[in-house]
């Protein structure tokens, strides 16, 4: 098998971008900002809006459809036994041209018990670009009591809720995880690629000028409901360096590979910022590839893949061990590596 590069898929959503995922990918701005993301790779769908969000491969097939008729060429024989056909993450591309409402995403638990889905949605940052006071929404800085957040919810309190929350700087190359349960939210002016579970699952704190109505807030359950998949407790200083820690691990031994996230992220997905040196060693798996900059090649088993900054390719096990080259830097992103 051979890895394949892959089209813009740009979902329409309820915020503003910028135009940046257009002008990245080498494509026309459209004039509608309301396409802020693009899913890469993705066999998932939006949220009870199927089939927005999922992939579409030249052949008109989509990449789920490819994947549920070879899983093992396409995720290998480990993978599959413990997910199926399931890729089991879904990686975005997300140009916030507007700071996004204060929102979070349930955990596994409240997947399984609401939602009847594995998954939940932890998710994790790579920022690429961002304004110089530029500044994310992470947990609350105390402990919030459910009336609180209730009230705050119900009358669209924003001020306040957002005052409760740490107001976090990041910067170009932050890799940063988001646990399932952690309110949070992005400021304007961030460009950044996404890893996640594979779920479109968000419980919207806020949505006063967004055009989100309620039922849709709280994924169609009770707000007293959905609001208890809220992390109401207070993140500390020392709580949100973790979320950002590099691994004691990061080099891994593998030539122009640093491996991103802390540990707690394992369980969920992996990510790997590639700098050949003068190559990066790429093992054997399905993973979804973004290239930040530069250009250079993509050897496989079969043969060799020419790439530029604003590809993005779906690799996948059938494809073997295989190099990249170049003067460049791309993030891959790959489903969880140990049970």
């Amino acid at each position: 098998m051979r890895p394949l590069r892959l089209a813009a898929n740009t979902p329409r959503s309820f915020y503003r971008g910028t135009g940046r995922i257009h002008r990245f990918r080498g494509l026309p701005v459209p004039a509608d900002a309301y396409y802020p993301e693009d899913w890469v790779g993705s066999t998932t769908a939006r949220y009870r809006s199927a089939p927005a969000g999922l992939t579409v491969l030249d052949e008109g097939r989509t990449l789920a459809e490819e994947m549920a008729a070879e899983p093992v060429r396409w995720l290998g024989p480990e993978h599959v036994a413990r997910f199926g056909p399931d890729p089991a993450i879904l990686v975005k591309l997300l140009d916030a041209g507007e700071r996004l409402p204060l929102h979070v995403h349930p955990d596994r638990r409240f997947g399984r018990d609401h939602l009847a889905s594995p998954y939940g949605k932890t998710e994790a940052w790579v920022i690429v670009d961002a304004v110089p006071d530029a500044v994310v929404h992470l947990g609350f800085a105390r402990d919030v009591e459910p009336d609180e957040l209730t009230g705050w919810a119900r009358t669209q309190q924003i001020a306040p809720m957002l005052a409760a929350t740490n107001h976090v700087p990041v910067r170009r190359g932050d890799a940063v995880l988001v646990p399932a349960g952690l309110p949070h939210a992005i400021g304007p002016g961030i460009f950044l690629v996404e890893v996640q579970e594979p779920t479109d699952f968000s419980v919207l704190l806020e949505r006063e000028g967004f055009p989100v109505s309620e039922s849709s807030a709280y994924l169609g359950l009770g707000m007293d409901e959905a609001l208890a998949c809220v992390d109401r407790g207070a993140w500390n200083e020392g709580r949100l360096a973790d979320l950002s820690r590099a691994r004691r691990d990061a080099r891994q031994g593998r030539q122009g590979v640093e491996r991103l996230f802390p540990e707690q992220a394992d369980e969920f997905f992996a990510a790997e910022r590639l700098r050949p040196d003068p190559v990066s060693d790429l093992d054997e798996g399905f993973s979804i590839i973004v290239m930040l900059s530069g250009h250079g090649s993509l050897r496989y088993a079969e043969g060799t893949l020419p790439i530029t900054a604003g590809d993005t390719m779906v690799v996948p096990f059938g494809a073997g061990r295989c190099e990249l080259r170049g003067e460049l830097e791309a993030i891959r992103c790959r489903p969880a590596l140990r049970a």
